[in-house]
């Protein structure tokens, strides 16, 4: 069944209302009609199976059917900080890591970057990447919907950092010593339901000043693999590794 991501006021106890883009998804696209079944997520992460009522170009009403014993999101949550990449990069991360299960994605400017939002940029960018989300979650069927927050400066994103249980970043000289910590070593220590960071730099890495910054502020450097990875592979090498960690390897 098709999944849609409803907002909080438009749900009561028996039924649900759907406007804006889903409803000509669900007329054009998927050319629903009343009788026909679709799932759909409150904000809280619920599921829900819901029977069309009624349905024209601007509004779709449905019946709350049956709620759904289901569960798609990690046992941690997982925030993206992304320094700004070039091209459309940012948005495969934000898709795949979509799917991957990420629960916050924060895309920040970092001094190696090439790309420059402004403020008019960020607005348009953001609103892009907000709409992959949404379908990446529905392809994926996650219970929730990531967040999104940009933030400006390195400096930025460290201020808000404290939150988080945990704090990596990717760091490729950590790649070439002996001596390294590994991203594996640090997930065994980190518990269900804590939340960490990993923070990523842009093509060019971190610069020495970001790297001292950073661990000033209490973000442990880690390598992700013995190999060199590109920025928009890295973060999905921290997901598929969290997810093996807590999702699969704990299964066996």
């Amino acid at each position: 069944m098709q999944r849609y991501f409803v907002p909080k006021g438009m749900w009561n106890e028996f039924t649900i209302k759907i406007t804006g883009d889903d409803v000509h998804h669900m007329k054009r696209v998927m050319r629903f009609k009343a009788g026909d079944c679709i799932i759909c997520n409150h904000p809280d992460g619920q599921a829900a199976i819901c029977k069309i009522t009624f349905l024209d170009n601007g509004v779709v009403y449905a019946d709350i059917k049956e709620w759904l014993k289901q569960d798609a999101e990690l046992p941690v949550e997982v925030a993206i900080a992304q320094g700004l990449p070039k091209g459309d990069k940012l948005d495969l991360i934000f898709q795949k890591g979509t799917e991957l299960g990420a629960n916050t994605f924060i895309p920040f400017q970092a001094s190696r970057s090439v790309v420059r939002w402004d403020e008019k940029k960020q607005e348009k960018k953001l609103n892009r990447l907000v709409k992959i989300i949404k379908e990446a979650s529905e392809q994926s069927h996650r219970n929730k919907l990531p967040n999104v927050q940009y933030s400006k400066s390195l400096k930025e994103l460290m201020e808000f950092s404290d939150s988080y249980d945990m704090k990596l970043f990717a760091y490729e000289e950590e790649a070439k010593t002996s001596n390294y910590q590994s991203f594996g070593e640090n997930l065994r220590k980190l518990k269900p339901r804590q939340r960490i960071l990993i923070c990523i730099g842009p093509e060019g890495g971190f610069s020495e000043d970001e790297t001292i910054a950073l661990k000033a502020s209490g973000f442990q450097a880690v390598r992700l693999g013995p190999r060199i990875l590109r920025t928009e592979t890295a973060a999905l090498y921290a997901l598929a590794s969290i997810s093996y960690h807590f999702e699969e390897l704990r299964c066996e």
